[in-house]
C-alpha cells in the first residue's frame, strides 16, 4: 500500500458505510496536517489515518484485532499494522502507540468525532470558521457527543507533549482542508 488510492480501495473493500468512510477521510486529513506541521511524510501518515478503522464495520466487537488479520492478509507492512491497531490501546487492544505518528492517531481519532459533532450543532453547519474555544466548550460538556472518550484525547495530548488547544486547532485545520469531502463546508 503505497498510494492513497490503494489505501482508499482497501478501506472501501471492507467498509460500505458512508459515515465510516467519511470518518476515515477526516482522520486522514488531520494526520496529513499533523505530518506537515511536524515535518513528516504526509502520504504515509494520511494512509494510516484512512485505514485505521478498516475492521470496524464488519467486526466492531473485535476492533483492532481483526484489523491485524485483514491487513496481514492484504500484504500490508508490519509498521502500518502496528500503527493502525495501536489507536485502540487500552480500549480494545494492548498494543501501545510508540511512534509519534501512532500517538497522533491515538489522540485525534476521537477528537475528529467531537469536532464533527460540534460543526453539526452550529447554525451554519460549517467548519470553515470554527474556533478552538467552541470545541473546548463542547469538550467540557460530558453530555455532548457522549461517545467521545475525552480521557483518550487528554492522554494522547500528554503522550505527545502538546497542549489541548494546539491539538484541537491542528485537528480543525486538517479537517478544513477536507471540508468538501467531509460535507462540512456549511449552508
Amino acid at each position: 500500500m503505497k498510494t492513497r488510492q490503494e489505501a482508499y480501495e482497501l478501506l472501501a473493500k471492507y467498509n460500505k458505510s458512508g459515515a465510516l468512510i467519511k470518518h476515515g477521510f477526516a482522520v486522514e486529513a488531520v494526520m496529513r496536517y499533523f505530518a506537515r506541521q511536524l515535518g513528516e511524510d504526509e502520504g504515509y501518515w494520511g494512509n494510516i489515518g484512512l485505514l485505521h478503522d478498516i475492521d470496524y464495520e464488519l467486526y466492531p466487537e473485535e476492533h483492532c484485532h481483526k484489523a491485524k488479520e485483514i491487513l496481514e492478509k492484504e500484504g500490508v507492512s508490519e509498521d502500518v499494522i502496528h500503527a493502525v491497531i495501536s489507536h485502540g490501546w487500552n480500549l480494545c487492544i494492548d498494543v501501545e502507540p510508540t511512534r509519534k505518528m501512532e500517538k497522533v492517531l491515538y489522540t485525534i481519532d476521537e477528537l475528529t468525532g467531537l469536532v464533527t459533532a460540534t460543526v453539526y450543532m452550529r447554525p451554519n453547519k460549517s467548519i470553515l470558521d470554527l474556533e478552538v474555544k467552541s470545541v473546548k466548550k463542547k469538550f467540557k460538556s460530558a453530555g455532548f457527543a457522549a461517545g467521545v472518550n475525552r480521557d483518550v484525547i487528554l492522554a494522547g495530548c500528554e503522550m505527545l507533549g502538546m497542549d489541548i488547544d494546539t491539538v484541537i486547532l491542528w485537528t480543525i485545520e486538517g479537517m478544513k482542508e477536507a471540508a468538501s469531502e467531509l460535507e462540512l463546508v456549511g449552508e
